[in-house]
This record gives C-alpha cells, sequence and structure tokens, in this order.
C-alpha cells in the first residue's frame, strides 16, 4: 500500500471490523469458497519456520487449504525463487528478504496489499490491524518506494549477547554501553589464555556484507550510499568505522574471516568468546543446555552504541502474494500470510521460537522474563535503518563486491582506503548500468 494511504488502508480494516456484526467474520468462513486449493512457499531450515510448520495443521484444518512447503537453506531461497518466477512457475508466496524486496517488486513477481484488499474483500481478517506491526519493521521488510507488498514473517535485529559470568570474572557489572568501550576497555580484559571478548561472524558471503561490513559503517555515521547514490566509503565516518574493525580484530578469535553464523554462536555457547553481536534469531540456540554451555550466563542487551548513534542490524523476511498465482492460489496465499502474522498467532509463534513483528505481542512484561531478547529486540527496532544493505534488485550483485574487497581489508591485503574506493567505483558502475543516473530508475533503496 501507498504510504500516503496507509492511514487510509488501515481505516478501511478498521472499518470493516466496526460495521461488521460480532463474530460475522471467519477464517473458515472466508476460506470456504478456496477449500482444496494448494499453494507452494519456499521455507528456510531456521527455528521461525519451523514454528510455523508446527502450527501448521490448525490452519489446514480449518481451511482445508493446503500449504506446500519448499525448504532451501538461505544461500538457495532467492535463484530458486527468481527462476521460479522468471519461467512463470509453481511459487504461490514470495518469501522476500529485506534486500530482495526491491527486486521483487520491480519485476512485478508479487502483488501490493492494497491490489490485494481490493480484489479480495470478503477475505480481509478485521483484525489484520496494520498499525500493529512494527512501523520500521512493515516498512523495511514489506515495502518498496512507497508501497507495501509484504507482511512481516521471520524478522530479528541484531542484538549484543553476552556471558554475564565472564564480565563479571572481569570486573563488569554489565555490557558496554558503546563501541569504543567494548574494544578499548572490555577487550583487553577479557582477551588471554585462549578466551576473546568479541566474535565479529565475517565468512565470504552475505555474512560479511551484513553482519560485519554494515555493522560497524552506520554506527559511526558512515553509509553505502549518499544522497546521491554515489559511494559514501570513503567519507571520513564510513573510514572510521571499517578502521574500527580492523583495530577490534586483536580481540577476536583467530581466522575470523571463516566464521559464519553457526562457527560465531558455537564460539560463544561454549564459553570461547565473551560478547557477540547476533541475530535475536540464535537465542533458543544460546540459552538451551542442550546446546550451550553457559546458558545460565546468557544476557542479552542492544547493540553498542556509536558516534551517530544505535545503527543495529536489521534482518528478516516478508510473505507476499505471487502475481503468477491463479485467483483461487492469490486468495489461499493471503489467507496463510494473514494467519501466519496475525496478532491471534503472534504468541504461539514467539514461544515455539519465532519472532513476530507484533507489537502487541510484546506487550506481557511477563515476557520479558522468559525471553531476555524482547526488550533489547524492542528498543532495536525503533531506531534501525531499513537500508542498512541497500534493498534495491542490484544488491545481489554488489554485495559480491562487498564480500571480496571486505574481506580483503580484513586479511590486510589491502587498506580501508583502497578497499572502500574498490567497491565505490564497482558499486557505482552496477548502479549507472541499472540508470539511476541516467534518471531511468528512481534513487530508491
Amino acid at each position: 500500500m501507498k504510504l500516503r494511504q496507509f492511514f487510509g488502508t488501515t481505516a478501511l480494516t478498521a472499518a470493516l471490523a466496526a460495521s461488521a456484526p460480532a463474530m460475522a467474520w471467519s477464517l473458515k468462513e472466508a476460506a470456504a469458497p478456496y477449500a482444496g486449493t494448494e499453494i507452494d512457499v519456499v521455507f528456510l531450515l531456521r527455528p521461525g519456520y519451523e514454528a510455523i510448520e508446527a502450527m501448521l495443521p490448525e490452519f489446514e484444518e480449518e481451511t482445508g487449504i493446503t500449504v506446500n512447503i519448499i525448504k532451501h537453506p538461505y544461500e538457495n531461497a532467492l535463484g530458486e525463487q527468481v527462476r521460479d518466477f522468471v519461467a512463470g512457475g509453481d511459487l504461490d508466496i514470495a518469501l522476500i528478504d529485506l534486500v530482495w524486496i526491491g527486486n521483487f517488486a520491480e519485476n512485478e513477481w508479487i502483488v501490493s496489499v492494497d491490489e490485494i484488499m481490493e480484489k479480495y474483500p470478503d477475505i480481509i481478517d478485521p483484525d489484520l490491524d496494520m498499525d500493529d506491526f512494527f512501523p520500521l519493521v512493515l516498512n523495511a521488510f514489506g515495502g518498496w518506494n512507497g508501497t507495501i507488498y509484504g507482511l512481516p514473517f521471520d524478522n530479528y535485529s541484531g542484538l549484543l549477547f553476552y556471558n554475564r559470568c565472564m564480565l563479571e570474572e572481569a570486573g563488569f557489572d554489565g555490557p558496554p554501553e558503546t563501541w569504543t568501550d567494548l574494544k578499548d576497555v572490555y577487550g583487553p580484559a577479557l582477551t588471554g589464555d585462549g578466551k576473546y571478548a568479541f566474535a565479529l561472524q565475517s565468512k565470504r558471503n552475505e555474512t560479511q556484507s551484513a553482519d560485519s561490513f554494515a555493522r560497524v559503517i552506520w554506527p559511526f555515521g558512515g553509509s553505502f550510499l549518499d544522497a546521491d547514490f554515489r559511494s559514501n566509503l570513503m567519507s571520513e565516518e564510513s573510514q572510521a568505522g571499517l578502521k574500527f574493525r580492523q583495530d577490534l580484530m586483536q580481540y577476536m578469535p583467530d581466522g575470523i574471516v571463516a566464521y559464519d553464523h553457526a562457527e560465531t554462536v558455537n564460539a560463544f555457547a561454549q564459553g570461547d568468546v565473551a560478547m557477540i553481536t547476533e541475530w535475536s534469531a540464535f537465542y533458543s540456540t544460546v540459552v538451551s543446555p542442550d546446546t550451550s554451555r553457559v546458558a545460565d550466563c546468557v544476557e542479552i542487551a542492544p547493540e553498542p552504541v556509536g558516534p551517530a548513534g544505535r545503527k543495529p542490524a536489521l534482518g528478516g523476511f516478508s510473505l507476499a502474494v505471487a502475481s503468477q498465482a491463479g485467483e483461487a492460489e492469490q486468495a489461499a496465499a493471503w489467507l496463510f500470510i494473514q494467519w501466519a502474522t496475525s496478532k491471534a498467532n503472534a504468541g504461539e509463534y514467539l514461544e515455539r521460537g519465532g519472532v513476530p513483528a507484533r507489537q502487541s505481542a510484546y506487550a506481557d512484561p511477563a515476557l520479558a522474563e522468559t525471553y531476555k531478547f524482547i526488550p533489547a529486540l524492542v528498543e532495536s527496532w525503533q531506531d534501525g535503518v531499513p537500508e542498512f544493505r541497500p534493498r534495491f534488485a542490484e544488491w545481489p550483485e554488489i554485495t559480491e563486491i562487498v564480500q571480496e574487497w571486505g574481506t580483503k581489508m580484513m586479511l590486510g591485503e589491502v587498506t580501508t582506503e583502497e578497499g572502500a574506493q574498490e567497491i565505490g567505483e564497482r558499486m557505482e558502475a552496477v548502479l549507472e548500468d541499472a540508470g539511476y543516473y541516467s534518471g531511468d530508475k528512481p534513487l530508491a533503496q
């Protein structure tokens, strides 16, 4: 939905609820015309997807709709979906990473929420309540260039996981508030005898771009691009962040450039690393005695503050109706998306290991005692940057450039200036070929 129409659409759903008799709308009755319909969707091998899959029998029994789940690791999910959409294949729902939304929207592979509401008014839940989604999350994960296409699903923020026991033994009564303190104060005190203060997952894949490179430029006031879509990586602020990363490496495990999420989370869970900045989705791993030796010592805080403020990493997905789907499949797809992201199911989804984007899901103060990540997550979703990684269609090509030269920086093969210059020139060449500088494409990211 267009942002200028957002409140109008929200008002529409409110009006539907107000004008309808009590209990007039039900999922079962709305789905009745589509009973027997099968829909296909790609899921990842992650806890949030396992959570909704465990809840799925309830949806299928209530609606008569069958949801066929095709599982892929993250690395394959984009390519598999693109091939399907280009070929006019079988997928009825698009699973959209934060940085894929521009690609999916500009190629018209997905249907806007406005269009769904107009085309299928009888299947819109009066309690949809778009205002209940965290605004940052809804716009970052489901929106593109002023239009909402998808509803947030399996969303997370970067958080600081810290080992309270290790910090207390070193004389600290809490985590570092700033990135500078993490390096200059906590780093020396927590590194030694085979233990390290920090681990920053930096493997040469999307992890290098999103979890390492982007994580250090934004808090220091940097960014990938300036307002004119020219590289901003040579700015004083971006360079400060990249140089900070180089200095911080002395307090990280050797070979950190080979660490992906699994290695980083495991190092923390085994007690070898005192702090990591990781996605909230890994919470269940580090607090379970089955997978963590330090479960009783785990605490969670927002990512540290930099000179430009707290600019936490944003990650996650949205679910959108595929334009290639038939009418029955589109309606069934929307019913599933609406159900999976609903206020009514958010609590159970959270308890099963998912991370809902519903503000109402976190309203109960008692939840914070059970799920320690909640206060930090809610705080992070106030001040994140939607373009933490540019969300336009060219990101898959640009991220490979960042991965290559970001890794070379960390290995000392090039200076931060040399690496940033190389990334900037190559990034601008991609954007020029795409038509951003000629005016053929809007400067939207």
